[in-house]
C-alpha cells in the first residue's frame, strides 16, 4: 500500500516537473529572441507607467486642469512633450492614456477569448449540426469588417469605456472561435482524450482539464497580437469621437483634438502617435517571439 502511494506521488511530481520544464523551455527559447525581449521590456515599462500613473502625474491638477495662458507650448523642461490646445501637459496625459489603452486592450481581448474560446471549444468537441450552426454565425460576423462592427455596437450602446471594451471584444470573437475550434479538432481524437472518456470523465471536465490546456498556445499568441489590434481599434474609435470622451486622456482622442494644430504645433499629435506605434510594435514583437517559442516544429 505504501509503495503504491509513493509511486502515485512520484507520478504527480513528474507531471508537475514536466509542466514546469515545458514553460521553462518556452521562456528559455523566448529569451534567445532579442527583438521579443526588446518588446517585452517596452511593455513592462508601459505597464509600470500605467500602474503608477497617479504617482507620476496628478490626474485632477495636471491631466485635466486647463491653463489657457500656456497652451500649445513646445517641449520644454517643465513640459517634456509640450502642452495641448488647453494648456494641459501632454506627457502627463499620455501616461494616463497608457492606462486607458492597456486596460481596454487587455479586457477586450479577455472578452473575446472567453466568448470565442467557449464557442470554438463547443463547436470543435461536439461537431455535427451544432458545429455547423456556431461556425456559420461566426462566418456572418467575419463578413463584417471588425471596425465597422465595433462602430455599430458603440453607436447603439453609446460611447463609454465599458461599451468600447464590449464592442471591440465582440468584434474579435470569431477569430478566437476559429482558432480554438481548429485546435480542439486536432486534439479531441487523441489517445489521452479516449482514456479520459474510458474512466468516466464527463464532457465538461474533458474540455476544461484536457482540451483547453493543450489548445492554449495559439490562443496566447493570438491574444498578444489581439491586444495590439484592440489598442489600435480604441484609438481609431476615439479619433472619430466614439471612444473615450473628453476630458479623459486617450491617445486616439489626443490625435483627433491635435489635428487642427498639426502645422504649427507638431508635438500635439506626434507624441501620442509615437506612443500608439511603439506600443503596437512592442506587442507584435512579443507575439512573434511567443509564436516561435511555442511552436514545437521550431525546437532544435
Amino acid at each position: 500500500m505504501t509503495s503504491n502511494v509513493a509511486k502515485g506521488t512520484m507520478t504527480v511530481e513528474k507531471k508537475k516537473n514536466k509542466k514546469r520544464s515545458q514553460w521553462a523551455e518556452v521562456w528559455r527559447r523566448l529569451k534567445k529572441n532579442k527583438m521579443a525581449m526588446l518588446g517585452l521590456a517596452i511593455l513592462t515599462i508601459l505597464v509600470l507607467t500605467a500602474i503608477f500613473a497617479d504617482f507620476i502625474a496628478d490626474y485632477d491638477n495636471v491631466v485635466i486642469k486647463q491653463d489657457l495662458v500656456n497652451k500649445l507650448q513646445g517641449p520644454s523642461a517643465e513640459h517634456p512633450f509640450g502642452t495641448d490646445e488647453f494648456g494641459r501637459d501632454i506627457f502627463a496625459r499620455m501616461i494616463h492614456g497608457a492606462r486607458v489603452s492597456l486596460r481596454v486592450g487587455i479586457l477586450a481581448v479577455g472578452i473575446s477569448i472567453i466568448i470565442g474560446g467557449t464557442l470554438g471549444a463547443i463547436a470543435g468537441y461536439y461537431g455535427g449540426k451544432l458545429d455547423n450552426v456556431i461556425m456559420r454565425v461566426m462566418d456572418i460576423f467575419l463578413a463584417i469588417p471588425s471596425i465597422l462592427l465595433a462602430i455599430a455596437i458603440v453607436s447603439a450602446l453609446g460611447p463609454s469605456l465599458m461599451n468600447l471594451m464590449i464592442a471591440i471584444g465582440i468584434s474579435s470573437v470569431p477569430s478566437y472561435a476559429r482558432i480554438v475550434r481548429s485546435s480542439v479538432l486536432s486534439i479531441r481524437d487523441q489517445e489521452f482524450i479516449e482514456a479520459a472518456k474510458a474512466i468516466g470523465a464527463n464532457d465538461l471536465r474533458i474540455i476544461l482539464k484536457h482540451i483547453i490546456p493543450n489548445a492554449l498556445a495559439p490562443v496566447i499568441v493570438q491574444g498578444t497580437l489581439g491586444v495590439a489590434g484592440a489598442i489600435l481599434s480604441t484609438a481609431g474609435l476615439s479619433f472619430i469621437g466614439l471612444g473615450i470622451q473628453p476630458p479623459a486622456p486617450e491617445w486616439g482622442a489626443m490625435l483627433a483634438t491635435g489635428r487642427p494644430y498639426l502645422r504649427y504645433a507638431w508635438h500635439v499629435t506626434t507624441f501620442p502617435g509615437l506612443a500608439i506605434m511603439i506600443t503596437i510594435l512592442a506587442l507584435n514583437l512579443v507575439g512573434d517571439g511567443l509564436r516561435d517559442a511555442l511552436d514545437p516544429r521550431l525546437k532544435q
